[in-house]
């Protein structure tokens, strides 16, 4: 993170709107924003937003799992093979 230009005030972001998109478009950083010198929100390009969201989302069927394993919510591979073969060879 380059702190002198990823942090701006809203002032900037108001001023500068399109050079913002602009510029998290070209570098793929994300700029904070902040407003009465306190953090508020951030400004993404919108391939490292999906990337991040993916990402999530991969990490929330890892956690998922792991607690479906945790309680023995299994069903052996063999078993899930089978039907998942007559599933879609009916």
């Amino acid at each position: 993170m380059h702190l002198e230009q990823d942090i701006q005030p809203i002032s900037y972001l108001k001023a500068k709107t399109a050079d913002v998109v602009n510029t998290v478009n070209k570098n793929r950083r994300a700029i904070i924003i902040t407003q009465n010198g306190e953090a508020k929100a951030v400004v993404q390009d919108i391939k490292s937003y999906e990337s991040l969201q993916n990402s999530l989302n991969f990490l929330k069927l890892i956690v998922q799992s792991e607690k479906e394993i945790e309680t023995g919510d299994v069903i052996e591979q063999g078993k899930m093979f089978d039907e998942l073969e007559q599933r879609l060879f009916k």
